[in-house]
């Protein structure tokens, strides 16, 4: 009784997260119709100015549940921004889709009709739902081998590249990291290989990793593991998470690791830094967001320790701007005027944030307990 719970319990929250529609699309490139499954978060609708990453999975029959529930469990904690998922099924058709010329390591026959279908898809899908200017694209074995042929394009159609113990073409080892060094635009990177996985594919994915963390370049996000104790099917169930949290640690709220070993140490600059997180988010998602109450006072907490006050006025033009009925902006010009002993203006900037909305751990109560302290002092 206590698992039949517990697994209606992990299906409510699972399927909570977003909608997955199970679709037949014709193919125009390929001539044949293909099955394609298809996540929408779920306040999509009710937020229609809101834009979404994509993430195409190719070996969807498998994958997209284990992406799904990734993504489910991130979005829970608030690490993992919501994206509109398209799995490709391919339970039938993968070495087909994936057929590779033996000497050039190019695509070839349906191979190269199936690259071009892949385009299809995004096209669709870009035309029928709100989709932010950054593409991931996923696949395992054949497919993450398959998907790095994208990077040989001048103009790749895919921002980031989760490569799960990928069985590399001829000359492929050495082509993606001289592409990974060419390329300027930003380029987000992942690649896996396991203790337990093929040893045929290990020395070539070993190789790959060796040069690509040869380039130094602030464009390239990259990152490579190879999992102790883990299958070349097991494997997956590591990477996704790895890759994930890799390719969108700017997303996560500020953490004490960031905050101890990134933040506190900064000689200043500290609302900058808070700023610069979000443009790069916004950058990265294509979607301005609203920047966390937690952020708001972890920067708070920075100032505080390194007794910056004056940076409290930086940070409540920042709180009046992303927060202007709440009582965050007076409440920093409080500290602010409070840490700088004028305590006359600081009670009159906790007596004017008791006017506002109250946000976070912020109440009306402490407001004027605060003015009255000050008052009092």
């Amino acid at each position: 009784m206590k698992r039949l719970l517990l697994l209606a319990l992990c299906l409510a929250f699972y399927s909570g997260y977003s909608q997955k529609i199970t679709d037949t699309i014709h193919s125009q490139k390929l001539d044949e119709d293909r099955v394609i499954q298809i996540s929408v978060p779920e306040g999509y609708k009710k937020n229609p100015g809101k834009k979404y990453p994509l993430l195409v999975l190719l070996d969807g029959d498998y994958l997209f549940d284990a992406f799904h529930g990734a993504l489910a469990y991130g979005g829970y904690w608030d690490d993992l921004p919501e994206m509109i998922v398209v799995g490709i099924n391919q339970e039938k058709t993968r070495d087909a889709d994936c057929t590779v010329d033996a000497e050039t390591g190019l695509p070839s026959e349906k191979g190269e009709r199936f690259f071009e279908f892949i385009g299809e898809v995004v096209a669709s899908v870009e035309k029928q739902y709100r989709i932010a200017p950054f593409r991931i694209i996923a696949g395992h074995d054949v497919t993450a081998g398959f998907m790095n042929f994208y990077l040989y394009k001048d103009q790749p159609l895919f921002n980031a590249y989760i490569s799960m113990s990928p069985e590399l073409p001829a000359e492929m080892e050495k082509r993606i990291p001289e592409r990974l060094a060419t390329i300027e635009t930003p380029l987000f990177y992942y690649q896996s290989t396991a203790d337990g996985d093929l040893k045929k594919m290990q020395e070539r994915i070993r190789a790959l990793d060796s040069d690509a963390k040869k380039i130094a370049k602030p464009t390239l996000n990259y990152k490579f593991d190879e999992f102790k104790g883990a299958s070349h099917y097991s494997l997956v169930l590591h990477s996704i998470p790895s890759a994930l949290y890799q390719f969108f640690s700017v997303y996560q709220p500020i953490s004490t690791v960031e905050f101890n070993d990134k933040i506190v140490k900064l000689p200043s600059g500290y609302v900058d830094y808070l700023v610069q997180k979000y443009e790069l988010l916004e950058k990265v998602l294509g979607t301005k967001m609203q920047i966390r109450i937690n952020d708001f006072k972890a920067i708070e907490a920075a100032i505080l320790k390194n007794k910056a006050y004056d940076e409290f006025d930086k940070l409540s033009d920042l709180a009046r701007k992303s927060y202007p009925k709440a009582m965050l902006a007076d409440y920093e010009l409080g500290q602010m005027y409070e840490k700088k002993g004028d305590y006359k203006k600081a009670a009159k900037y906790y007596q004017a944030g008791f006017q506002k909305e109250e946000i976070g751990d912020l109440t009306k109560d402490l407001m004027l307990e605060k003015a009255d302290e000050m008052k009092g002092m």
